[in-house]
């Protein structure tokens, strides 16, 4: 069984222990889908990667590598902090993209530009639809979240990838305070994102939104600090005039967590999601 370079990062975080940890496979030519399978859910992590050559026609298209994302209970076609965090070891590793400071990553979602400045990645948050949530589905929601009616300022379904029923609410404490039932939400097959969108957001010195993400029926029923959620969140609430342009975000605070995710939206539209990473393993894997 060969021995194939391996690390484990954590994503959002400058700090080991405060972000969302994420195991990447440096080397994957020559696994099957049984392979990557197998020990995604060995490493029960919420995501594994692995990384490939670009395909052929990724790598016409300006692809630098391509990864393969899966969490325990299957392939994923995008995910935000598998990509930055496969982009952080793919550099560690010796990876040079072609355009200095500036990367592309193919995987099964599409192409995802992530661009390098001020020691943080940021990838460009893909194409996201939105659309009003069935009032039965969201209802249940509600109650499965202990929250009244009345307590949800707006609600959207969000889908970038993952498909995510987000809700807004009116103060960080009540998105702290949250205490879900994971075994109903797991039943109603529905991943939910919580957000609160503080007066003061524009201060990006320190947090003004509080998100939490709520991902039973992928098994995972908190995710410490989600990336493609961020980034479908910014794009709702920016579009509407609910959020800034530019704001810092606090994730995974109720999971011992100190997460940050930076959001920013340039002149051409473009919402940007950013963070910091650290490497917290690095060696080889049998596989």
């Amino acid at each position: 069984m060969p021995e194939r370079a391996f690390q484990q990062i954590d994503v959002f975080s400058q700090r080991p222990g405060d972000g969302n940890p994420l195991a990447v496979v440096l080397d994957a030519q020559g696994l099957s889908d049984a392979d990557m399978q197998r020990f995604a859910t060995w490493a029960n992590l919420s995501e594994t990667t692995y990384l490939l050559p670009p395909t052929e026609a990724g790598l016409a298209a300006g692809a630098d590598y391509r990864v393969r994302i899966f969490s325990p209970g299957g392939e994923l076609s995008f995910a935000g902090h598998p990509t930055l965090g496969s982009c952080h070891a793919w550099l560690k590793a010796g990876g040079s993209p072609r355009v200095p400071g500036s990367i592309v990553q193919e995987c099964a979602g599409g192409l995802v530009r992530i661009e390098q400045s001020d020691g943080l990645l940021a990838f460009a948050a893909p194409p996201m639809q939105r659309s009003a949530p069935n009032p039965a589905l969201l209802a249940l929601v509600t109650g499965a979240l202990g929250l009244r009616p009345q307590q949800v300022l707006a609600a959207q379904v969000l889908d970038n990838g993952p498909r995510w029923l987000a809700l807004l609410l009116p103060s960080a404490e009540l998105v702290l305070g949250l205490q879900p039932d994971h075994a109903r939400l797991k039943d109603l097959g529905q991943d939910v994102g919580v957000v609160h969108v503080a007066p003061s957001a524009s201060d990006t010195s320190r947090p003004g939104v509080t998100v939490r993400a709520f991902a039973a029926p992928m098994g995972t029923p908190e995710d410490p600090v989600t990336g493609s959620l961020n980034g479908s969140l910014a794009q709702w609430l920016i579009a509407e005039g609910l959020a800034p342009q530019r704001y810092l975000v606090a994730q995974g605070e109720r999971l011992g967590r100190a997460g940050r995710v930076h959001i920013r939206q340039d002149e051409q539209g473009q919402v940007w999601v950013g963070g910091q990473s650290v490497t917290c393993i690095q060696g080889t894997a049998l596989l």
